[in-house]
């Protein structure tokens, strides 16, 4: 079962950046099924809203998409040596407010999230 924990969110003023991380574990590579081989996503979920997608990151690192609401803004990249993956978030606005998580794409996200609130 793959499990993750998302880290790096904090209280930031408008205008302001984070960096979200997420350390991914449980694949089997015995199995062939590994870290390196998945595409990986970020998604956040705002107060009373539900889950909105955000980015996601193709196995090799070098294809990525972006929700239109963070594009130039928001940077998703990957660490495949050590499972991890990294939201680089530049030019925060108060509508980035929201808890952040990853997961595998096509897959609820398993993990607690991070807290991201952007506010004056």
């Amino acid at each position: 079962e793959v499990e993750v924990v998302e880290s790096g969110g904090a209280l930031v003023q408008p205008g302001g950046s984070l960096r979200l991380s997420c350390a991914a574990s449980g694949f089997s590579v015995v199995s062939g099924y590994s870290f390196s081989r998945s595409s990986m996503k970020w998604v956040r979920q705002a107060p009373g809203k539900g889950l909105e997608w955000v980015a996601t990151i193709y196995p090799s690192g070098n294809l990525k998409e972006y929700a239109d609401s963070v594009k130039g803004r928001f940077t998703i990249s990957r660490d495949n040596a050590k499972s991890m993956v990294y939201l680089e978030m530049n030019n925060l606005k108060i509508e980035d407010t929201a808890v952040y998580y990853c997961a595998e794409e096509g897959k609820d996200p398993p993990g607690q999230g991070t807290q991201v609130t952007v506010s004056s």
